[in-house]
């Protein structure tokens, strides 16, 4: 993933639920990636995710994801990807409340 940069990281939020968000580490854009590459990567609104992703933005419960392009973040709701559907999110026992 590239970097972004820490001040914008600490600002940004899901706009679903307000929870912070951080860069995904490697193996959960690693899965990610791999279900785009399959064709069964689709985000919220339904419509397929292209590849690759750039990197990935977490949300800290682990369930949610949202795509970083060109360096930029794409903090839309629509746009978030639900990283249990794929198998890339946290497990409920790791999972904050």
């Amino acid at each position: 993933m590239s970097v972004l940069d820490p001040e914008l990281l600490d600002i940004l939020v899901c706009p679903e639920s307000r929870r912070p968000v951080a860069p995904a580490d490697p193996g959960v854009l690693a899965r990610v990636n791999e279900a785009a590459a399959a064709g069964t990567l689709v985000n919220r609104a339904g419509r397929s995710v292209p590849l690759p992703l750039q990197g990935l933005l977490v949300r800290d419960d682990g369930r949610v994801g949202y795509p970083v392009r060109d360096d930029i973040p794409i903090m839309l709701i629509d746009e978030s990807i639900d990283l249990a559907a794929i198998g890339a999110g946290a497990s409920p026992d790791s999972a904050q409340p």
